[in-house]
């Protein structure tokens, strides 16, 4: 992997090439309803169905992150008694009271169209009024609406409305959990096992399976206890990270694979926002270090571990640590950005120019809404960037983000351990995926500043 940087200009108003065409026959609705179900941690969300005009009804939910940045698309939430405040009754009501009839009867001929329109009716920056758990699932569900008017599954309209080559991704199975996700003293937030060494999909499956089970065995045996965090990984009482890693090499040896940045890797969110102190000071494991001190500390990770991905380093306004820890590390590993940039096309474009870091984390409910989420992904790509699609530790047992991550071809995602219904949902849908696209590629992609240039051209 090489340091990527952009040296050139983007348009702060560049809305995206992709779907100025029609794809398909035009979409019209009938009706579009909404309820609240409860995500993975038990908490509230919302779930939309659209009710088209051929009778056809497609439906999708949103889920919704514990560990958050500030700059994501708002929530929209009740903040009265209902579970402690956290009932979405108002995002339901703006659903079916507001984005229902400005949806209805028309014909909707691209993804953004929609997805302006909600904007437009929205009138925030931020999805704030309408909220972004309302506008999303509606987004999405319409993306499904979209694809069954073309006749293709969701990931082919996807590849086709982005122009991108299709491609099965890496998983990242975050198998150890601790920060916001977890009880435990680990300041680190996700640990990720990463079978980049994989044939392909189903093996990439089976090997994460594999490991999940060695460490639960390892775990079960030095804690007797195999309690999880919010996104299936185990979270032991540990307070280091290197104890974290020590403990996913040992797994991988005893699942028969072998620890390596071309076999099985690891990949690790640390999520600095939750042990940023503060200017330039950051805990971990009980000892205050600053910048340069953290950087030596990812430094000192890269030489003793197969390390290849680490994910929020520094904190999200912490740009000075960002460009140190590129300037350091950027030429040998992937540094990604959630919470510096959260999905946002701008910020992408920022960090690009800034030299923060070389690979951008999509989650399509930091940003409101699928079109976003695209223009996003083009973004990082058209600036030499990678990406990966990510889940968010409040899930549901929506499957869009892996018809996403093939579509676009980014070649690497990560939702979480694989166990529990709402992770096992995704990772499933890749294994139907490819074996209903035997063809398809399996591996890393990394971006290329031609792959978008023949857009709607």
């Amino acid at each position: 992997m090489h340091a990527h940087g952009y040296t050139g200009h983007i348009d702060p108003a560049h809305q995206g090439h992709y779907v100025s065409h029609p794809e398909g026959h035009p979409v019209v609705i009938d009706q579009v309803t909404a309820r609240q179900i409860l995500d993975s941690r038990g908490y509230p969300t919302v779930a939309v169905a659209l009710h088209l005009e051929d009778g056809t009804t497609v439906e999708a939910s949103a889920p919704a992150g514990a560990s958050t940045g500030v700059f994501e698309a708002v929530e929209l939430r009740d903040d009265g008694p209902s579970y402690s405040g956290r009932s979405v009754h108002k995002a339901v009501t703006s659903v079916t009271d507001e984005i229902s009839p400005a949806l209805v009867g028309k014909h909707w001929r691209t993804i953004r169209d929609l997805d302006t329109a909600m904007r437009e009716l929205d009138g925030t920056d931020n999805l704030a009024r309408l909220g972004a758990n309302a506008v999303v699932a509606v987004s999405i569900a319409a993306s499904r609406a979209f694809a069954h008017a073309a006749e293709v599954p969701l990931h082919v309209w996807l590849a086709r409305v982005t122009d991108s080559a299709e491609r099965m991704p890496v998983p990242h199975f975050n198998v150890l959990n601790g920060g916001a996700h977890a009880a435990n003293p680990l300041e680190f937030q996700e640990f990720m096992i990463a079978p980049v060494g994989a044939v392909d999909e189903a093996a990439a499956v089976e090997a994460g399976a594999e490991i999940y089970h060695a460490l639960a065995a390892r775990v079960k045996a030095r804690f007797h206890t195999a309690g999880l965090g919010d996104e299936g990984g185990f979270a032991p009482d540990i307070a280091s990270p290197e104890d974290a890693m020590d403990l996913l090499v040992q797994a991988i040896q005893d699942a028969g694979y072998t620890p390596g940045v071309d076999e099985v890797a690891i990949a690790i969110d640390p999520a600095a926002n939750g042990f940023y102190e503060r200017e330039g000071q950051y805990k971990i494991a009980g000892r205050l270090i600053g910048r340069d001190q953290l950087v030596d500390y990812y430094v000192k990770l890269l030489d003793q571990y197969p390390l290849r991905s680490i994910e929020d380093g520094f904190a999200e306004d912490d740009h000075a640590g960002w460009k140190l820890l590129f300037d350091a590390v950027g030429d040998r590993t992937q540094l990604v950005g959630d919470d510096l940039y959260v999905t946002d096309m701008r910020r992408i474009a920022d960090g690009a120019r800034n030299h923060y870091s070389n690979a951008a984390l999509i989650k399509p409910n930091q940003i409101g809404t699928v079109s976003a989420t695209l223009d996003a992904i083009e973004t990082a790509r058209r600036l030499g960037m990678a990406s990966m699609v990510s889940h968010r530790s409040g899930e549901t047992t929506d499957t869009f983000i892996a018809d996403l991550v093939v579509g676009t071809g980014v070649g690497q995602i990560k939702t979480g351990a694989p166990a529990r219904g709402e992770r096992v949902a995704k990772y499933n849908r890749l294994l139907e995926i490819a074996d209903e696209n035997p063809g398809l590629p399996y591996g890393l992609a990394f971006a290329s500043a031609e792959e978008f240039a023949a857009i709607d051209n």
